[in-house]
């Protein structure tokens, strides 16, 4: 099989695994920031609940994770599992693990904000809101761009962690031709994908920091 014919059969499978992509960054990157906020907060029992959260998630496998949330409405609650819960599962399972990754990203961000810009907030009559979104997190997005980076090109690889519940996103399709075809040209071509997928990643936040570099 031609390579072209290769990348036709796989196309499907990019598709997935960009929408997988950017739903989980975009919907864990918010969930991160709340949890974050919850994991500092003055309320005790709060917090604990917010660190024991994110030990749980950080400390197992996303493997294990996606398996959970795809079979535990059926064992917990009886509901049936469809076969069109496979991809929304998949998104619900990278949103809450990478949220907690995120969310200690934030909070290592926030902490390193020095506290006199806290107090000249106040004292120039800014409100605790005002002070975090116009003076903190400027200089917290600046601070966490290389670690939310690393976490991002992380996500790419691991999307094809779907193949998990037979969502076919690039990896799984990748298998499949290779056990149809008996040839491993399939993988060099999933392999470029990803290759390629991360380099735009990377670039991207690169471009990023410099524009940004104004905060130093």
């Amino acid at each position: 099989m031609a390579v072209t014919d290769i990348i036709k059969q796989l196309s499907g499978g990019m598709g997935v695994t960009l929408e997988i992509f950017f739903v989980t960054l975009i919907t864990s990157l918010i969930l991160g920031l709340g949890l974050a906020l919850v994991r500092m907060s003055r309320f005790r029992i709060l917090s604990i609940l917010a660190k024991i959260y994110i030990s749980i998630m950080r400390g197992t496998p996303l493997m294990l994770q996606l398996l959970v949330v795809y079979f535990g409405p059926y064992f917990i609650f009886g509901i049936p599992i469809t076969s069109s819960y496979r991809l929304n599962a998949v998104l619900i399972g990278f949103a809450l693990n990478y949220a907690a990754y995120f969310a200690e990203i934030y909070r290592g961000g926030i902490a390193a904000v020095p506290d006199g810009q806290y107090e000249a907030a106040k004292l120039l009559g800014y409100s605790k809101s005002q002070t975090f979104i116009h003076i903190v997190m400027p200089q917290v997005i600046k601070r966490i761009i290389p670690a939310v980076a690393n976490e991002t090109i992380t996500l790419v690889k691991d999307t094809s962690l779907a193949f998990t519940l037979a969502v076919a996103e690039v990896f799984t399709l990748t298998k499949q031709l290779v056990a149809a075809q008996s040839s491993v040209v399939p993988f060099i071509v999933a392999g470029v994908f990803y290759y390629i997928f991360n380099l735009v990643v990377a670039m991207f936040f690169d471009y990023l920091e410099k524009k940004l570099s104004y905060y130093r």
